[in-house]
């Protein structure tokens, strides 16, 4: 029980004021009322601490972000592609290399029966295959023109292993060499 100083009314323990005359009987008791019971109010230390947490979830987000797409390889290397242009070859490393002869226009497909290479030319022209020495190789020639002779030769390692040629009109010539 909390006496009333100013009227002596005997309040109970738990009151603010004073059930008598509307005394204010401590001041303990109304700075805990004027905080906890103030309802739409914001204490400002709970504000900056939920926006402190929050910016560093964002940065931390932001810096795992960028940490993992700058250690993800590009999508290229991924794929697992050669590229190629046909100037690196080896003789040790490719041993065939693929003669086509004509006395006019033909075109040419060549390399591994899985991946052929297309060229086309007019006399005589030379290409390193990009086979390795295990694979099979095929060369299949066409003449544009009728006149003159068409011949294909395959070589491994220098030394010729198949040949084949033809004189007629329009006429192909094919090579399957199997290794």
């Amino acid at each position: 029980m909390v006496k009333c100083p100013r009227c002596g009314y005997e309040n109970a323990s738990s009151s603010v004021y004073c059930d008598n005359c509307a005394y204010l009987l401590s001041e303990k008791n109304s700075a805990r009322v004027t905080k906890e019971n103030k309802p739409g109010r914001w204490n400002v230390g709970i504000a900056r601490k939920i926006v402190i947490v929050l910016g560093i979830i964002v940065i931390a987000l932001l810096l795992f972000s960028f940490a993992f797409n700058n250690s993800q390889p590009s999508h290229n290397d991924t794929l697992n592609v050669i590229y190629d242009d046909g100037s690196h070859h080896q003789s040790s490393t490719y041993p065939f290399k693929a003669i086509v002869k004509g006395d006019g226009n033909w075109y040419a497909e060549m390399g591994n029966p899985d991946y052929l290479v297309s060229k086309s030319g007019s006399g005589s022209k030379s290409f390193s295959l990009d086979c390795a020495a295990w694979d099979d190789v095929e060369i299949n020639a066409q003449k544009y023109s009728g006149e003159g002779e068409l011949s294909i030769q395959l070589l491994r390692n220098g030394k010729v292993v198949a040949e084949n040629s033809t004189t007629n009109g329009t006429d192909s010539v094919s090579i399957y060499f199997d290794s």
